[in-house]
């Protein structure tokens, strides 16, 4: 009988350990009302979170951009992120942190609401199948255009996700493994969930986060790896004709990693087989994740 026993997550809720089942947030909560809040996925490998700093940094910068007050210092939540893997006897997996804009009324004023909710998830994570690291993705693009910078910034990593789950929807209805948004110039924006890198005659280009592409923290180490590899990352407007023509493409996320993509829109990129440059990115990315981050224990 001992391997029915189910083993329940520890969850971090508002200062407290609690058990998963026991892990509830007011039906008032304005990040389920509204899905006014903030977060992060973050990973960690070998004991170690991976490239933690850059993500607090960035669930900061959300924060204040909404004018949302993370009511913990920032030790503080790291210290606690820490302790929710410990909790769990966790060496490799995925963090979810999440500060909501807390309990309110039924009207959408933040101001209605008291303090901020904060809770924090470390649980092991489904990735794509290995086989699709070496064969490669097949993605489409959607009709759903990414949302306009001057409606939301894409920098604001925010709960309303529903415009890149609108784009998934359609992806699946297709049959692809991830769907590529469009900005509404026509330029690509990014993915669901992944930033978008593409590859042509040994140049390496990727678009601007100003034309509606999330500042991916994965996204950023891409261009370190490439100094390191004597290579540059050119920003620049791309279309749906340059992901068609391209040699290589791959998208890159934190619960992605660094994916090699095989087809777009029915056509078969290069070779239709994971490019050399492409598996240089995926060799030196996995290189980092083994050698990097912040101990847990």
């Amino acid at each position: 009988m001992m391997g029915f026993l189910m083993h329940h997550l520890k969850i971090y809720l508002d200062g407290k350990f609690v058990n998963e089942p026991d892990a509830k947030v007011s039906v008032f909560d304005h990040g389920l009302l509204y899905g006014d809040g903030v977060f992060e996925g973050i990973r960690f490998y070998n004991g170690r979170i991976f490239l933690f700093e850059e993500h607090l940094d960035r669930l900061y910068d959300s924060a204040k951009a909404i004018l949302l007050t993370i009511p913990m210092e920032r030790e503080t939540l790291r210290e606690a992120t820490l302790e929710t893997c410990r909790q769990n006897d966790l060496r490799d997996g995925y963090i979810r942190l999440v500060v909501t804009r807390g309990k309110g009324d039924l009207g959408l004023n933040p101001t209605k609401c008291g303090k901020a909710t904060v809770f924090i998830i470390a649980a092991t994570i489904e990735l794509y199948p290995e086989k699709l690291y070496t064969e490669g993705l097949r993605v489409n693009t959607v009709p759903t255009q990414r949302i306009s910078p001057a409606a939301l910034s894409p920098a604001i990593k925010s709960l309303n996700y529903l415009n890149n789950i609108l784009a998934k929807i359609e992806g699946n209805l297709y049959g692809a493994h991830e769907s590529i948004l469009l900005n509404q110039h026509g330029f690509v924006a990014e993915c669901t969930a992944d930033n978008i890198f593409v590859i042509k005659q040994g140049k390496i280009f990727t678009p601007h986060v100003s034309d509606g592409a999330l500042g991916g923290i994965t996204r950023k180490l891409m261009f370190e790896l490439a100094r390191e590899m004597g290579r540059e990352i050119i920003e620049t407007n791309l279309t749906r004709y340059d992901l068609f023509v391209a040699d290589e493409i791959f998208l890159t996320g934190t619960g992605a990693e660094v994916v090699p993509i095989s087809e777009v829109d029915g056509r078969k990129i290069g070779p239709g087989r994971v490019g050399t440059l492409t598996q240089e990115f995926i060799r030196h990315f996995r290189e980092k994740t083994q050698n990097t981050g912040v101990p847990i224990y």
